[in-house]
């Protein structure tokens, strides 16, 4: 018998019955970085029964600021590896697959063909980002994208809306144009942030998967990103207004 004790403050939240519901849902989630990482610890706390995780990248000293599976003792250690073991060791019964892969455009169509009671998009990278948008925007799927964190400091400047409805942030402008190329105008849940960004935060990379550029980045801004994708999943998950 699965011990769900560990849940009880959550069963007095939001009663047993949707508590009961949960367990029968699977989430996917992509990208494990500063805001996937924590939006998936999350969701396995909120007692998710069923999750996807997709991250193909590793350890890096650099994430260590930001980054739920970085730690001084792990670096070059795989980020997905990292948060199986941390996410069976909150939910022991959790039903867990693990994609250990960037995502690629190729992949995005198989990945999706599963029917997924919600998807959380936490890529940083704008080409598989539209590719995984678009693709769940034709295949029905719920999904919540987030915006970017990065060269900002306030977490309550936050907000969730329509991907048509974001402003301000430069990620969402270029999201919002590239979805407009393929057809895509509303109809997709979007975190995004109307702080402006520092600009002089700005570095430059060398493009590996389709990464050119990164802003930088404060410690507990990306996690509160994550947790706003992931509060957009349980609250949708139990009947609550989103």
């Amino acid at each position: 018998m699965k011990d769900r004790s560990w849940l009880s403050r959550t069963e007095l939240l939001i009663g047993k019955e949707k508590l009961q519901e949960l367990e029968h849902k699977h989430v996917l989630v992509i990208g494990l970085g500063g805001v996937g990482s924590y939006a998936a610890e999350f969701i396995a706390r909120g007692g998710v029964g069923q999750m996807t995780i997709v991250d193909g990248d590793v350890v890096d000293p650099t994430n260590r600021n930001r980054q739920l599976p970085a730690l001084a003792t792990n670096h070059g250690e795989p980020k997905a590896l990292i948060m199986k073991e941390r996410l069976l060791s909150i939910n022991p019964d959790l039903k867990l697959r693990v994609v250990q892969s960037f995502i690629m455009p190729e992949m995005v169509e198989e990945l999706l063909s599963v029917k997924y009671d919600y998807v959380i998009e936490a890529i940083d990278s704008i080409t598989p980002k539209i590719m995984v948008l678009t693709t769940a925007y034709a295949r029905e799927q719920n999904i919540v994208s987030s915006m970017g964190a990065g060269g900002k400091f306030d977490p309550t400047r936050l907000q969730v809306t329509d991907i048509s409805e974001t402003h301000t942030c430069r990620l969402a402008k270029y999201v919002r144009k590239r979805l407009h190329r393929k057809g895509v105008f509303t109809g997709i849940k979007a975190v995004f942030s109307d702080e402006h960004i520092v600009k002089e935060s700005l570095i430059k990379t060398d493009g590996t998967n389709f990464k050119k550029s990164a802003y930088g980045t404060i410690s507990y801004l990306p996690a509160t990103f994550g947790a706003t994708c992931a509060s957009v999943v349980l609250r949708a998950l139990t009947g609550q207004k989103v």
